[in-house]
């Protein structure tokens, strides 16, 4: 009887190499994640490529900001980013302003590494969040985030996107 091998599993620092990896991955979850919220067309309009651009400024951005990337055997398969507050009237002076893992890798445990190496455990912090994500809402509650009644709606590839805002006191 042999033991069944376990894959690698790490959460690392985003680097610049990354950005085609990262732009894949996020290309493809932003279809997983947004395809009950936004047109087909518009989803098409994401491509790699595009993704891999944002994400070679967005991996420079300084010290203030975190940028963690999840690898499985060598593969990024997904990533978080969190930093100072972009709000006006933000409940806390850093973000999350993202984390997105492939649909494969839900509920294996990977997400929740992936926010604890963005964030500080049990610092003050909000982020925004589809309305219609309740997969995402549970997740946040599970880490002590709650609703705290704003939301907006934000263009989102040529059409609109409303947003809830979860804070953690």
């Amino acid at each position: 009887m042999s033991a069944e091998a376990q894959p690698e599993v790490i959460v690392r620092p985003v680097r610049d190499v990354d950005a085609e990896a990262l732009g894949r991955v996020h290309a493809k979850c932003w279809h997983e994640t947004y395809d009950h919220l936004i047109s087909k067309a518009a989803l098409e309009r994401v491509s790699p490529r595009r993704m891999a651009e944002l994400w070679t400024h967005w991996a420079s951005q300084g010290d203030d900001f975190t940028m963690r990337a999840a690898l499985v055997d060598g593969e990024i398969v997904g990533f978080v980013g969190s930093g100072p507050a972009r709000d006006k009237d933000a409940p806390a002076f850093r973000e999350l302003y993202f984390i997105y893992l492939l649909h494969e890798w839900h509920s294996t445990g990977l997400g929740q590494k992936l926010f604890d190496a963005a964030v500080e455990k049990d610092a003050p912090l909000y982020l925004w969040v589809a309305e219609d994500n309740p997969r995402a809402h549970r997740f946040y509650e599970r880490n002590g985030f709650h609703l705290d009644g704003a939301t907006h709606t934000e263009p989102f590839l040529g059409e609109t996107l409303t947003e809830v805002r979860f804070v953690r006191p």
